[in-house]
Parts: C-alpha cells; sequence; structure tokens
C-alpha cells in the first residue's frame, strides 16, 4: 500500500439516515469563519467532498461530516455537512450524529446524566443536550438556529404536475414546504419513487421563480431541497426530505421539521411550548418543540428544538491510492437517479 491521503470515519446513523462522521485524517479547511470553510468547499475546492460522498468510496444513501476546529471558542467543536451537490450549512440529524461520535468515542468527556455540547455549523452554533447512560447517547436534543417562514401561500408551475403549492421556509438551509395531499401521493415507501421525482421538479421551478437570501448570511442564498408534508390524524406530521441528485431522506429530518414548524406557527396551528412528532417515511421520529419566538435581523422567527436517537455501528477508513483514476469520484443513474448525469 502506497496511500497518498488517509482518513479515519466513525459509522453512525440517526434514526436511519446514515451520517459518517470524519474523526481523523482532517486539520482544517482553509477560511476565518464556518462558512468561509464551507463556502472553500462549494466554491474553490470540492476535491475532498467528492473523495467521501461520490463512487467508488461514498454512496447515494449517507452523508459525510467533517468535523474540524471550531472558530467561535466557546464551541467545542466545529462542522461541515457534506452531501453529493455540495456542502451545506446545517442538518439536525448529522449534529446528532456528530454529537453522539464525539460523546460515545470519548473525544469529549461523557458525562451522565446529560451532557451539554455547543456545536458550530456554518449556518451557526447549535446546542446539543445527549441524555447519557452507561457509556451511550440515548438521545440528543437540538436547541436549532432561528427558523423563519419566507413566504407563505406560492406556488409554482411545472409540466409534470400543474400548479403546485408551497411555502418557502428555513429552518438551517431553505426549504419549498409541499403538502403532499395535493399531488395524490403519500409519504410511504410505495411512493418513494414518485416523491424523489416530484421533489427534484419542484426544487428546480422554485429556485427558478424564487430569490432566497438569509438575512445574516449571504452564503445561504437558495432553496435547498423540497421536503413534504402530511398532516396525520394522530396529531403528527409525516415527512419526506428529497434530497439530490434522487434519494429520501431516512429520517424526519431536523431542520426541514424545523422549517415546517414556522409554517404551522405562522399559520396559527403551534404555539411556543407545544411540541409536535415528525415522522419520516420509515416511521423513525423526532420530537420537535416550539421553544421561543425571537426575531432575526428584524424578521420574525422561532427557536425550535429537536431530538431523535443515533447508533454507532462501525469505524471505516478510507484511502487514496495515487495512481487511482477516480480520485474525484463519480456517480451513475442506476443507483444515484437520472439526475446523476450532472455529476462530473
Amino acid at each position: 500500500m502506497r496511500w497518498k491521503k488517509t482518513l479515519q470515519l466513525l459509522d453512525v446513523h440517526c434514526e436511519g439516515e446514515v451520517g459518517k462522521v470524519v474523526t481523523s485524517g482532517i486539520y482544517d479547511i482553509p477560511g476565518n469563519t464556518m462558512t468561509e470553510k464551507m463556502d472553500y468547499i462549494n466554491k474553490e475546492d470540492d476535491s475532498l467532498r467528492r473523495f467521501v460522498c461520490l463512487e467508488p468510496r461514498g454512496a447515494v444513501n449517507q452523508t459525510v461530516n467533517l468535523m474540524i476546529p471550531p472558530c467561535d471558542p466557546t464551541a467545542d467543536a466545529g462542522f461541515i455537512v457534506l452531501q453529493a451537490d455540495e456542502a451545506h450549512p446545517m442538518s439536525g440529524a448529522n449534529t446528532m450524529c456528530i454529537a453522539t461520535a464525539l460523546l460515545e468515542t470519548g473525544m469529549i468527556e461523557m458525562k451522565e446524566p446529560q451532557t451539554v455540547l455547543r456545536l458550530e455549523a456554518p449556518a451557526g452554533i447549535v446546542t446539543a443536550t445527549a441524555d447519557c447512560n452507561d457509556g451511550r447517547c440515548e438521545r440528543v436534543s437540538l436547541d436549532m438556529i432561528p427558523s423563519f417562514v419566507e413566504a407563505l401561500d406560492q406556488s409554482v408551475t411545472t409540466e409534470e404536475y400543474g400548479e403546485v403549492a408551497l411555502d418557502l421556509a428555513f429552518g438551517g438551509v431553505f426549504y419549498a414546504v409541499v403538502f403532499v395531499d395535493q399531488l395524490g401521493i403519500e409519504i410511504t415507501p410505495e411512493y418513494t419513487a414518485d416523491l424523489v421525482k416530484a421533489g427534484m421538479v419542484i426544487k428546480e421551478a422554485a429556485n427558478e421563480k424564487f430569490s432566497v437570501l438569509h438575512p445574516e448570511i449571504p452564503s445561504i442564498d437558495h432553496i435547498a431541497y423540497t421536503i413534504f408534508a402530511q398532516r396525520m390524524d394522530d396529531g403528527s406530521v409525516r415527512t419526506c426530505c428529497t434530497l439530490w441528485p434522487g434519494r429520501v431522506d431516512r429520517s424526519p429530518c431536523g431542520t426541514g421539521s424545523s422549517a415546517i414548524l414556522s409554517v404551522l406557527h405562522a399559520r396559527g396551528e403551534v404555539a411556543v411550548g407545544e411540541q409536535i412528532t415528525t415522522r419520516s417515511i420509515i416511521n423513525s421520529e423526532f420530537r420537535v418543540r416550539l421553544t421561543a419566538e425571537t426575531e432575526l435581523a428584524g424578521k420574525p422567527a422561532i427557536l425550535p428544538n429537536v431530538s431523535g436517537r443515533c447508533w454507532t455501528y462501525g469505524m471505516s477508513q478510507l484511502a487514496l491510492d495515487p495512481d487511482d483514476p477516480f480520485a474525484n469520484g463519480f456517480a451513475l443513474p442506476d443507483a444515484w437517479g437520472p439526475e446523476a448525469g450532472d455529476i462530473r
């Protein structure tokens, strides 16, 4: 073996969604802030993201999280969420994976019954409270960054689905929030392919029609995902976030649940202090509580708390041989969906 680069990863999933955590081999990313570091990956050098996310080392059904030193001296760790399309500013499920990785590997001392961590993402600081027992994290609760509604009662017109009603909301990234009843489909496994197809079409149409911009972070300037929602008879909300180039989130999606919560609050359906349950396409659950109302640069916003469970299930090491012709990775439509043809 004559490896040019090696990375160590802890294999973690949050309520079924794989969020691997790079625990060593990366020392830092250029930039003075976490946002600048994310921008460096997205705009200057995406080789590391492609190396860990795309084939032959990566897989369509996973995210890889870089743990790096924080820029904020009050934070315990910094992280950047890497996916097939780009580095993203925030993810609730992946923040839970990172908190679990830090504590269950001993990188940060676990204290029972609870350990509190401050984790810095490009979108801001998230406080994670881990319920700990007998050496493992049983549940991680996140005080999320402010979420807000960008616009209610909007619509896009698509060739495939006609006019689709949606709300625009921010929960860590911008979402097109679509209630699925209008499409004649449900958030169940048998509709997975339909949800992915609709999600990709609606996101593209929404980005063409609407301009979004975070009031404090200029790099957050587009709709990252379509998230589908379905109100259930028991008061829960079924969710399905569709991720490029063509898959569904296995978890209920933390940032997406926060965005949905902001929509429900704006419609008067959820008040401060109330909690809802969001359920994924595989019936895994997040508890989502509206802790307070706030403002973000003068814009009405809310503070969500999202909690879920993570499990570590393995460790792995990625390496690059200097002669490997696929250092930049690749993706094929058979596994990644038809939009994978855009990946070069």
